[in-house]
């Protein structure tokens, strides 16, 4: 499976579907309501189904106080065989509204991840990730009788084998992380304090209410600005509030009455984020090229001005053709840089300064300039 490492081309045309009605939740079976979608319309589904934790009984702490577990009817199956038909029906769903450069995003727990990972490449989906989210504050096992379950598994999938173009925008992930590869394993706080829905009584509203920070993280990496985003699970809405705060379309299913209201209440009062803000991050190979000759015409380097390395040791002359000269031996400021340095190669742009009445700059800051002009 072939993806774009930097998101497609800001350019690359997008196809969407005006009919598809966005920022609202529809309230119902997510497998029947995603019936109702035009086919092949969807770019992102991030689905957060029921675990089917299996509790028995109330789970206790050791004063005897009861803990807020997930034990709504919505979590219940009667068999294993019942939850792997339930999950095989809305994965079928899922594939035929999705795009076939569409990825998917499934998270579950030890409870029931695996067997969503099995039916998933049974359907034939490509698993492309699995993350692990591991929790900086998790619930503790109060019982003292197994490890504190910290974390939760994250299942990234294209729709099939073979798909090409799926959005993964590694290198404004990359930037953001300080030139660093995002790794698979994510800390993130669970949802408390503020972002925490409350009902009438105080009480969270949503047992499962899932971090913005972690659905954010998802999008920014496996999305554009103005894709259509499904959550076949809306719950509380996280997903529907990070899609309109970034700027993505949003369509969320979710059976239960009380938690869609809360939901589509919580969409409607996001802001959207500046569209510079979300701006499409643009990679060297995407910029218009500059050559090197094109500072000297602009008059932002002169010919005869002296280069120079960042320790002001070493000094090329530029001439007025464009090359620069080390000595006798004349080329670019890429194979003039390699051997100033004794190396097999040598980004140029980065190498070499130029004395300016603002100190010493890298020309890679006047190539910037240039390519501002022509995007302007």
């Amino acid at each position: 499976m072939v993806g774009s490492r930097r998101g497609a081309s800001a350019r690359a045309p997008r196809v969407s579907f005006e009919c598809v009605a966005t920022n609202r939740v529809l309230v119902g079976d997510c497998i029947a309501e995603m019936a109702k979608l035009p086919a092949e319309s969807v770019d992102l589904i991030f689905a957060d189904p029921p675990y089917n934790l299996q509790l028995q009984g109330d789970l206790k702490r050791p004063d005897d106080s009861r803990v807020d577990a997930v034990d709504d009817d919505w979590d219940k199956f009667s068999s294993f065989v019942a939850y792997d038909d339930f999950t095989r029906a809305w994965l079928i769903a899922c594939r035929r509204v999705m795009k076939r450069e569409a990825t998917l995003w499934v998270i579950g727990s030890y409870h029931n991840i695996f067997r969503v990972g099995a039916i998933l490449q049974d359907l034939r989906f490509w698993i492309l990730n699995d993350v692990v989210w591991r929790k900086s504050n998790p619930m503790p096992n109060f019982r003292g009788r197994r490890f504190t379950n910290a974390h939760e598994t994250l299942i990234w999938a294209g729709r099939d084998p073979g798909a090409k173009g799926y959005t993964f925008n590694y290198e404004a992930l990359k930037a953001g992380n300080d030139g660093v590869q995002v790794r698979s394993d994510w800390t993130i706080p669970l949802c408390t304090g503020e972002e925490r829905l409350k009902g009438s009584d105080g009480k969270k509203l949503h047992p499962t209410q899932k971090p913005e920070a972690l659905v954010a993280r998802i999008m920014l990496a496996s999305s554009r600005p103005d894709d259509l985003v499904l959550d076949p699970f809306c719950g509380s809405g996280t997903t529907g509030a990070v899609a309109k705060r970034l700027r993505r379309r949003f369509v969320g299913i979710e059976r239960e009455s009380a938690y869609a209201a809360a939901a589509q209440a919580r969409i409607a009062a996001v802001t959207p984020l500046p569209v510079p803000a979300l701006a499409p991050f643009m990679t060297a190979r995407e910029a218009p090229r500059v050559p090197f000759s094109a500072l000297i015409e602009a008059g932002l380097i002169a010919p005869g001005a002296r280069l120079c390395d960042a320790l002001r040791k070493i000094e090329a002359l530029v001439r007025a053709d464009g090359a620069i000269a080390l000595g006798e031996t004349v080329g670019s400021i890429h194979r003039i840089g390699a051997l100033a340095q004794g190396l097999e190669a040598c980004n140029g742009w980065a190498f070499w300064h130029v004395n300016t009445a603002k100190g010493l700059l890298s020309i890679d800051v006047l190539r910037a300039q240039i390519r501002a002009q022509i995007q302007a």
